[in-house]
């Protein structure tokens, strides 16, 4: 009895230490199940929003703390992953699409006050006769003095059919004037610009700004009404510098202008299998055979990387210019309700050699939350069709490298307080018409009258070489040396002060092929701001020298023994 009194405590014990053990178990797994880490999180985030709304001494603004919570959230993971509230959605759409509805124009601030910036060609500014540098006083009664670009853009935009009173004071007459302006559909073509370029006019240009929706119809069309002008081409160029890329569809079908159906251009890979996808060539080529060139920067990006990737890995084309952005995620857009969307990051883009060309790594960040490029150390070599070498992990290496001279500090300073714009304003009004944006030049003594102009106004600046000094006082009084040393300081600092007049002629031509290209802007509208750079263009002067060489291109495509 006395055994079977103690077998019972016993198994009761075991029962409740199995049971206790059980709940253990169970709560360990939950801890370790990220659904579960989840569901609690949300809850945990659901009572503080009641509590904050129940208790807090003021009131709170519940989109706005959303808004600010998930933003900092998602700065954990890359800067491609976004939330898109109800009222950033038209932005993002146009981002895809092109086309918003406005008066197209857009807008530069100078201090507090807010002047009409480019006007865009056949738009219903153009129309209502608005110009470039016109005064923006009131939009629907409300004074815009003061307010953000961003918040006038919201008030300028809407359906199109829609009016809007705007009063301005004329950059030409200086009255001020209303304007009802009848809003319509805006579509910033992706192909602002082809032409016909070479000493024999025979090469075909054409320029893709972003691979928004159906951009690789325009490009196609493009070269067709190049190549309808002049049937025997001798090379084309795609210019996809500044470009930061859009759909994966349309760089696919940019492809297969120059490369037969059914070629690989693009292969994703992501931790679900449903986002491994291989993207061929879907249809008719356009002209395989000749000779190409690709003009890349370092702000081409994404959808350009896959282009000019997929020329490279081919041996397609010849790729010019500098060392590309380097992004080589893939985003999709996701639903949350009340037309909310997340735009996350699915998978990574490998181009046909099989190469990955991201150039930083989100996935490992320092203790400060820093991210870094791809060590040269981690690049991988792949080989192109012909077997020359190419790497992963850094952008698309041009087969050409170029490098653009940098804008100097007086055209920085020139450009930034407006005095270009400004000129322009004052240019276009005492010249109703120039030349042709590809032949206009402003002569030495046009430019003198802008040099004269500049007098008395105020564009100082400091050259690297003064930042430099400034920053080495700076570490000198840090260091207790600077006193010991301030007469040689303040003799260097002396030597070192720089002439705003002789800088001005010194970067001359600098500075005169910007002023052409915003006058030019004022007549010929993007076009013609396009037409006037190309004159000046280093990329497009080797690709130019390279696509009239046979022997040079051929080699440039040929793996070196």
């Amino acid at each position: 009895m006395v055994f079977l009194k103690k077998l019972k405590k016993f198994s009761g014990f075991f029962a409740g230490f199995a049971l206790a053990a059980t709940v253990f178990l169970f709560v360990r797994a939950k801890s370790n199940d990220p659904y579960f880490e989840i569901s609690k999180n949300l809850d945990i985030y659901a009572n503080l929003f009641k509590e904050l709304n129940t208790y807090y001494v003021d009131p709170i603004q519940p989109g706005k703390l959303v808004k600010t919570g998930v933003d900092a959230m998602l700065e954990e993971l890359d800067p491609y992953t976004n939330y898109i509230t109800e009222s950033d959605i038209e932005e993002y759409e146009f981002m895809t699409t092109g086309k918003y509805g406005g008066i197209g124009a857009n807008m530069k601030r100078k201090g507090d006050e807010i002047y009409i910036g480019d006007v865009y060609e056949n738009s219903p500014s153009q129309k209502a006769g608005l110009h470039p540098g016109d005064l923006l006083e009131e939009i629907d009664g409300q004074v815009v003095k003061g307010k953000s670009i961003d918040d006038l853009s919201l008030l300028l935009k809407g359906s199109p059919g829609t009016s809007i009173r705007i009063k301005i004071k004329d950059a030409f007459t200086h009255a001020v004037i209303e304007k009802v302006i009848t809003r319509g559909e805006i579509e910033i073509s992706s192909v602002p610009y082809a032409c016909l370029l070479g000493p024999q006019n025979n090469i075909g240009f054409v320029r893709l700004t972003q691979f928004t929706q159906a951009c690789a119809r325009q490009v196609r069309d493009a070269f067709d009404s190049l190549q309808h002008i002049q049937p025997n081409l001798k090379g084309l160029v795609l210019d996809l510098r500044n470009n930061p890329g859009g759909l994966l569809d349309e760089a696919v079908g940019v492809c297969n202008i120059f490369i037969d159906k059914g070629q690989l251009v693009v292969s994703t890979k992501g931790k679900i299998s449903d986002m491994d996808k291989e993207y061929k060539t879907p249809g008719s080529v356009w002209n395989k055979d000749v000779p190409l060139t690709v003009l890349v920067n370092h702000s081409s990006a994404s959808a350009s990387e896959i282009v000019s990737g997929t020329m490279q890995d081919l041996d397609r084309g010849v790729i010019i210019g500098e060392r590309s952005y380097g992004k080589g995620l893939v985003q999709v857009t996701r639903p949350l309700g009340f037309n909310a969307r997340l735009k996350l990051t699915i998978a990574k883009y490998y181009t046909p050699s099989g190469r990955c060309i991201q150039a930083i790594d989100y996935t490992h960040r320092t203790a400060d939350g820093a991210v870094g490029y791809v060590p040269d150390s981690l690049k991988k070599a792949f080989k192109t069709r012909a077997g020359r070498t190419v790497l992963s992990g850094g952008g698309i290496s041009p087969d050409v490298d170029v490098k653009t001279d940098a804008m100097t500090s007086i055209a920085v300073a020139l450009y930034t307080k407006n005095y270009l714009f400004d000129y322009a304003t004052e240019f276009n009004r005492q010249h109703p018409s120039i030349s042709s944006a590809d032949s206009f030049r402003l002569s030495d003594a046009d430019f003198a009258k802008f040099a004269k102009w500049l007098e008395n106004k105020d564009y100082s600046y400091k050259t690297e070489t003064e930042d430099g000094l400034d920053s080495l006082i700076k570490i000198a009084s840090k260091e207790k040396y600077f006193d010991e040393a301030k007469s040689e300081f303040e003799s260097l600092r002396n030597r070192l002060s720089h002439d705003k007049k002789q800088d001005l002629l010194k970067h001359k031509d600098q500075v005169r092929q910007m002023l052409e290209n915003e006058i030019v802007s004022r007549y010929y509208y993007t076009r013609g701001r396009i037409a006037q750079g190309l004159q000046y263009d280093k990329e497009l002067a080797r690709a130019i020298e390279v696509l009239n060489d046979p022997q040079q291109y051929k080699s440039l495509l040929t793996a070196k023994k």
